[in-house]
């Protein structure tokens, strides 16, 4: 069973696809959505979830006060799973945060310019190869506000995430068979540090 763990949806129970998934661990969501209550990441912001599964992470994004979520998930029986817990949440928040799930690969659904996001959730299949983790991170770059956070959720046996240039990777934190990598948008701060750097040599 999956739940809202907090917020305005709080025990809230969510449904979970029967096959083909493999929902975040209420252990490593408290720990991750507490990291990013701490950070105040959440509160009005534009979140994107990617191989987005039961939508479980969104969706405590918006319960936790999040202004809108976007949930992209290719397989047809997740995503409608997905659609009935988004207007189950919606329902239990009662308040406007639009929910939108796309039925999409994560590819095609960046190749079309989108956001700009706050906090972005990629949660693959563990079996999800190396190089297409590492295009769907060089895709999403271009959606991203300046200091938005992207998590990877990954297997712990698989290798840390190759990060395009516009990611800065911050830290990571294993939980057994689980590893969360956090990175962060460069800043226009940052981004004219970097090019001072570059002239100066």
């Amino acid at each position: 069973m999956t739940r809202i763990i907090a917020g305005r949806a709080g025990s809230l129970t969510l449904e979970v696809p029967d096959a083909g998934t493999r929902p975040t661990s209420d252990r490593v969501r408290e720990s991750l959505f507490g990291a990013l209550e701490s950070a105040d990441a959440l509160r009005g912001a534009a979140v994107l979830d990617l191989y987005a599964g039961s939508g479980a992470l969104a969706l405590e994004a918006v319960s936790r006060g999040a202004a809108r979520a976007d949930l992209v998930e290719q397989a047809s029986r997740a995503a409608s799973v997905i659609q009935r817990n988004a207007a189950k949440v919606s329902k239990a928040i009662a308040r406007d945060a639009p929910i939108t799930v796309h039925r999409s690969s994560v590819s095609a659904y960046l190749q079309v310019p989108r956001g700009p996001f706050d906090v972005v959730f990629i949660d693959p299949p563990y079996e999800l190869p190396e190089a297409e983790l590492t295009t769907a991170l060089e895709l999403v770059a271009s959606s991203l506000r300046p200091g938005a956070i992207v998590v990877v959720e990954r297997a712990s046996r698989s290798p840390e995430p190759t990060l395009p240039a516009e990611l800065v990777a911050d830290r990571s934190k294993k939980y057994g068979d689980t590893t969360l990598w956090w990175s962060s948008a460069a800043t226009d701060e940052g981004q004219n540090e970097d090019e001072d750097e570059a002239e100066d040599a």
